[in-house]
This record gives structure tokens, C-alpha cells and sequence, in this order.
């Protein structure tokens, strides 16, 4: 395991790749990309890949993703989720599944989440996840747009 190692989410990806993504969020995920600090697992790779526009843009995407420090999902991670799941919903906390297998695949190689969704927010008030959030830095005017469907292009 490496010390500081930020597991990326893939809603601060969003912000950072985006042409009109926050400023911000994208120097903190060069600052940890340029440290050889960044972490992805396939859950998160699935929902990147899956928003690229081109086939161009899905190669470049999935090599940088390559790039980084690949964190499994193991049958042990999948039973945590399950079990999380189970108790935050019993806690009042409702978030969706593959945000719930994200925050587990953190938890259980002890790294930080980077991210800009309000229900990894939720999620850390209730258990030992640590995160790093940028849910506040983005703006409320995109925060709407993304909430109606609109779909984000990546790149």
C-alpha cells in the first residue's frame, strides 16, 4: 500500500476533464496525478469509459486510467458492500449501489476518496471512510443541470 494514495472518483473526474469543469478540482487531480498518487478501480473505469464520446477519447481515457494505481474489487469487497449497503440504509442513509462498492474499495485499502458527490458525504458521516470532498466547489448551477439527466461529455 502506498501512503496517500487517493482513490479518484469518477465525479471529480467529471469536473476535472470536462471543458467546462471546475478549475480546482482539476489542479487538485493533477497535483495527485503528478505525485503518482492516484487510484482507480474497475467500477469507476466503467462509469469514465462509458461517457467518452469517441473511440479516440476511450483509448486516451482508458490508458490514463491504466496509469494509475489499480485497486481490485475481491469477493471480500463485494460482501463488505453488501453488509454497508445493508447498514446505512438501516442508518436513514440511502445511496446507490456502485457508490456504496467505491466507498468499500476505499475503506478496505485504507486510501482516501476524492470526490464531488454528496452520498460518498453521507456515507463517510456514518462510517470510517475517509474522504476528500469537493461537493462544495461545484457550482450550484451545475450541481442543478447535472441532477435534471443532463448527460456530462468527457473531454
Amino acid at each position: 500500500m502506498i501512503e496517500g494514495l487517493f482513490l479518484i472518483d469518477t465525479s471529480t473526474w467529471i469536473w476535472a476533464l470536462r471543458l467546462d469543469g471546475v478549475v480546482a478540482i482539476r489542479t487538485r487531480i493533477g497535483e495527485i496525478l503528478a505525485e503518482r498518487k492516484g487510484a482507480t478501480t474497475p467500477m469507476i473505469s466503467l462509469e469514465l469509459l462509458g461517457g467518452t464520446r469517441d473511440e479516440k477519447n476511450y483509448r486516451e481515457l482508458s490508458e490514463e486510467l491504466s496509469a494509475l494505481h489499480q485497486l481490485p474489487i475481491t469477493e471480500a469487497v463485494w460482501s463488505s458492500s453488501a453488509r454497508a449497503a445493508f447498514d446505512l440504509r438501516r442508518r436513514g442513509v440511502a445511496a446507490p449501489a456502485t457508490d456504496i462498492l467505491i466507498a468499500t474499495v476505499a475503506q478496505s485499502n485504507g486510501v482516501t476518496l476524492i470526490h464531488a458527490d454528496r452520498h460518498f458525504d453521507l456515507i463517510a458521516a456514518q462510517t470510517d471512510l475517509a474522504i476528500e470532498s469537493w461537493v462544495a466547489a461545484v457550482p450550484a448551477s451545475k450541481k442543478r443541470k447535472r441532477e435534471d439527466g443532463s448527460k456530462a461529455v468527457l473531454r
